[in-house]
C-alpha cells in the first residue's frame, strides 16, 4: 500500500517545506507516503489559463496508475470532521489499493482529473494557498491515521 500526494506547483517557500516534512516524516513507513510535484503550467490571460489547467491535468493523469484510488482536494468536495476522515481513511486502506490525492493548479483542475477521481474531499470552505492546503493535507493525513490508531495526538 503506497500513499502519496500529486501536487501541482513545484516552487513552495522553504517554510512549506519545513512544516509539510515535519508531518509526513510522522505517517506511517509502511504507507510510503511521498509526495509528487508537477510543475504549473504558464498563465496568461483567459485562454492561456485554460490550457495550463488542461497541461497540468495531463502530467496529474499520466501519474495516477489505473486501479489507484483518487482523492481530489477541492473546495466543492465533501467536507469532513477529523473523525470521519479516519473513518473513510481506514476504508480506503481496507481498500488494498494504492491511494492518490492530488491538489491542482492555482486554477483548480480539469473535468478530466475531477472524472478520474473516486472521491472529492474540501478542507475548507475558505481558498487555500497551495502550500498552505499542503501543509493541512500533511497534518489532517496524520491526525487521521492517529485517531484511528488509538495514538494521543487528536484530543477532543
Amino acid at each position: 500500500m503506497h500513499i502519496r500526494l500529486i501536487a501541482v506547483g513545484d516552487r513552495q517557500p522553504p517554510w512549506v517545506n519545513a512544516a509539510f516534512d515535519i508531518y509526513s516524516a510522522r505517517l506511517p513507513r509502511q504507507w510510503q507516503f511521498s509526495l509528487q510535484e508537477v510543475a504549473a503550467g504558464r498563465r496568461g490571460k483567459g485562454a492561456a489559463s485554460q490550457s495550463a489547467v488542461r497541461q497540468e491535468g495531463k502530467k496529474v493523469l499520466e501519474s495516477i496508475k489505473s486501479d489507484d484510488t483518487v482523492v481530489l482536494l477541492d473546495e466543492k468536495g465533501v467536507q469532513l470532521s477529523s473523525k470521519s476522515l479516519s473513518l473513510q481513511l481506514e476504508q480506503w486502506l481496507a481498500a488494498g489499493r494504492d491511494l492518490t490525492f492530488v491538489i491542482g493548479g492555482p486554477d483548480g483542475v480539469g473535468d478530466d482529473c475531477r472524472q478520474r477521481a473516486n472521491y472529492c474531499w474540501s478542507m475548507s470552505k475558505l481558498t487555500l494557498p497551495h502550500g498552505l492546503a499542503r501543509i493541512m493535507f500533511a497534518e489532517q493525513l496524520y491526525r487521521a491515521w492517529s485517531i484511528g490508531s488509538g495514538h494521543p495526538y487528536h484530543r477532543e
